[in-house]
Formats: structure tokens, sequence, C-alpha cells
């Protein structure tokens, strides 16, 4: 497989527009009410059937601190003993969803994300993993993929030794920057040696993959400050990379109202960082897989490019395409069956929901025969950059070129810009269209233009 990413400033330009990074198809902002608990008790208990395994996804949004950068569903306290109310209530769930699955489904995937899910202590992070053994079938032999997100501020001492013995297997610690001024100005103090510290506590108890997060776009980064921590993070030699382009949102997310817009890189200097990182982290022999993330070569998310069975969900992109994924805790989103349901998203909400006695899924969508289509077209082209469309038209009986005339019509000035090739019954993405996937996804996505997708989504680079 060509793993190759063209750069191209000119084509950048002229496609640098809004829209999904597609983690789902249909796009959440397409879930609706109607789509209730009921509805999504009737589809887990109709998956069964399909006998596959699972995946859980938890979501523990408390953090210490709030970094200002932040998007993601959190409650920023000092307080660690609300923790407490929150578990018990994810305890209750666990509960109420293992009665819909059969114990026969193997959990091959888990993930614990935040927030920060070590912000929880010790004792917590025992009876959450117990709980979870207790309602569904986790295996022993460290085959699955156990993952969870760190800070490497909230491990200390024994935390990673402990991790491991409850059977993760992967962590993803979050860095950013080690720049100090623009730590300072997101309001995540954090020193190299914190990261290192964990890195290395993580490789000594056997962890099978580490993957460090970084961000562009961030206040006071330049081209040169980045290239400096990027030389920082390949001296310790991570298995993966993603590394994040910062979309400044304020009117939607309240802490980046304290990020001064002002001290913000321009355009061309974000671009530029772009540019860079994939040239260095190329250089370093590390592989693009696309849609931010980086792997070396023989690593399980590249084998599975190459192999055709990559897949992409809410945790970004994946190994494991033929798991039901539960998702628990607040605003948690889940994929059973031809559908996705999404849980409260306030812990008020939450909490009344499961006091209830009822599942806390508040909205979702179940997809159409269409839906299904396109995501798998969306799914080959963002993972694989390659479609055959020959296998499309057998997986199921479409006339290809019939069915997506408009979409191949509209394909066509792609295809003169050098982004794809559609020739021998093949769409292939090109190196220089391998920036610009979610635009080529999107011309397959037939919600774009409906009116809850209008201002949803960031800047595609």
């Amino acid at each position: 497989m060509d793993h190759s990413t063209q750069f191209d400033l000119e084509l950048i330009g002229k496609y640098n527009q809004t829209g999904p990074r597609y983690t789902s198809y249909p796009t959440a902002v397409q879930f609706e009410e109607k789509y209730d608990d009921a509805e999504y008790r009737r589809i887990a208990q109709q998956s069964n059937a399909s006998g596959s395994p699972l995946s859980l996804y938890f979501h523990i949004p408390f953090c210490d601190t709030v970094c200002f950068y932040c998007a993601c569903n959190k409650v920023a306290t000092k307080d660690r003993t609300m923790a407490a109310g929150y578990l018990a209530r994810v305890h209750e769930e666990l509960r109420m969803q293992s009665e819909l699955f059969d114990d026969s489904r193997v959990v091959t995937q888990l993930h614990w994300g935040g927030g920060t899910p070590t912000f929880i202590s010790h004792d917590e992070m025992r009876q959450l993993m117990n709980k979870t053994r207790e309602c569904f079938t986790l295996l022993d032999d460290d085959s699955g993929e156990y993952s969870i997100e760190i800070d490497p501020r909230e491990a200390k001492g024994d935390t990673i030794k402990l991790l491991r013995e409850l059977g993760f297997n992967r962590m993803s610690l979050g860095v950013q920057d080690f720049d100090a001024k623009v730590q300072k100005a997101v309001n995540r103090l954090q020193s190299k040696q914190e990261t290192l510290q964990v890195l290395q506590a993580a490789r000594d108890e056997g962890f099978r993959s580490t993957s460090i997060d970084l961000i562009y776009g961030l206040p006071h980064q330049s081209l040169n400050s980045f290239s400096a921590t990027l030389d920082e993070i390949l001296e310790v030699d991570p298995d993966r990379l993603s590394v994040f382009n910062y979309a400044h949102l304020p009117e939607r997310f309240k802490p980046q109202r304290r990020i001064n817009a002002e001290e913000l890189p321009p355009p061309q200097e974000k671009l530029d960082i772009l540019q860079m990182t994939i040239d260095k982290l190329s250089d370093a022999g590390y592989i693009y897989v696309g849609m931010d993330h980086f792997a070396k070569p023989d690593d399980e998310l590249v084998k599975a490019q190459e192999d055709g069975t990559l897949y992409r969900n809410f945790q970004g992109y994946s190994t494991h395409a033929d798991c039901d994924l539960i998702g628990l805790g607040a605003t948690s989103i889940g994929m059973v069956g031809p559908s996705y349901a999404q849980n409260m998203r306030s812990l008020d909400e939450y909490y009344e929901r499961i006091d209830a006695g009822r599942l806390a899924v508040f909205r979702g969508v179940t997809l159409t025969r269409d839906d299904l289509i396109r995501r798998d077209v969306i799914t080959r082209l963002i993972c694989h950059y390659t479609l055959t469309i020959g296998d499309v038209e057998a997986s199921w009986e479409i006339d290809f070129r019939d069915y997506f005339a408009e979409e191949l019509e509209r394909l066509q000035e792609m295809v003169e810009d050098g982004l794809i090739s559609i020739e021998d019954g093949t769409i292939n993405v090109l190196p220089r269209g391998r920036l610009l996937i979610r635009n080529i996804c999107m011309q397959f996505d037939i919600y774009l233009n409906s009116k809850a997708s209008q201002g949803s989504f960031s800047k595609v680079i």
C-alpha cells in the first residue's frame, strides 16, 4: 500500500471547508430523540443473533483542572468525592446493559475515556473493573484491546502498575505541547519529566502500545516551537502519535473563551506546522494512517489498513470492526446493530435516568439501508483510501454507477485535481488527496445540506 502524502497548498486552500470527521455515519447531528431507551433495548436484544464480540466505552468526565482548548464533555472539580456518586450510577448502568447481551459475547475491546479517567481513586478503579467483569465476559489472556486515556499529571506512584493488573494493555498520553508558554496559555502545565515517567512505567509494566496526543494551532505555537516538541517526543519513540488540529470555537465551548484568539498562529503557519509534522514523522519512520494518526510500520493499525480490516468509530481508528459498541456514562455514544445511541449529557439528567431504573439513552438513529450503504463506502475510503466498486456492488446488490451517479459526477473535479483516480473499477485516493479525505467522503454524505448540519463541523485542515 502506498502510504505517501503530498502536501499541495493550492488544493488545500481550494478544499479547506468545514466537514465531518466521520467517526460515525450518519453523524451525531442527525441523532433524534424519537430514538429512545426502548428502541435501544429492542435493537440490542436483536443484535445477539449476530454473536459478534462487544466493545465497552466508559466516559469518566472529571478533571482536576480545565484545559482551555478542551471540547470534551467534562466536569472540572477539585472535589474527588464527586466520582463516587457517578460511578455508582455507572455500576447500575453496567448491570442494566448486561441484561440485554448474551454472556457468550466476549468483550474484545474496552476503553476508559474522559475527562481524566485516572481522576478516580485506585479503589474506585478496582471496583469499576470488578463490576465490569461481573456483568460482562472479559478476556483474561491479554489478547483484547483494553485502553485508557492518561493525563500524566494524574498518574502517580503505582497507578500504571495497577492499571496493568486490571487488564489494560494500551494507553494514550495527553501531552499537547512541551513549550512552557503554550502550556501556560492553555492552562495545562505539564513537565516533560512527568510524561516520560508515565511512558517508562507503561513499558516497564508491559503495556503493548503507547500513544502520545499532540495539538497544533494553540496559542504561541510556531513552526520552530512545535518542531522542538516533536523532536522531544521522537526521542522517547512512542508506538503511535495523534496530532490534532485545534479548532477554535469559543461560541460552542466555554473554556475556549479564555484563549486569546490574537495569540493563535495564523492559518498559513498552521499549515506549515502540519506539513513539517508529516515530513518529520515520516522521516522518523512513522506511517500516516490518516485523520491525524501516525503509527510505526509494524503497528496493528497499519497492518489493518493494509489488509483491509481497519475501522473508524468514536474513539478514532480501530482494528475491531466486528464489535457492537456499548457506551457507558454521561454523553457516551454506542453503536449497536444498525443504530447509534447517545446517553444523557449532564450529570443530573444521567443520574435521574439511572435512578429511575432506565437506561440513559435519550437520542440516536436507526440506520436505513441507504445509510448502511453510504457508511460502508465512506468507511472504505477513510480507512483504506481505496474502494473496489465490484465489492460494494456484491455486498449490497446495487449497480454502483447507477446508485451513485450524482456522486461520481461531483467527484470528477477531484479526479481533475489529482485527489483521486477512478479507473478499472476502483476509486483510489492519491497522495495529494489523503489530507483531503474528509472532502472526498463528503461527496457520499446525503445529509450535509440538511439544516441540522449547518455550522456543526470544523475545518477539514
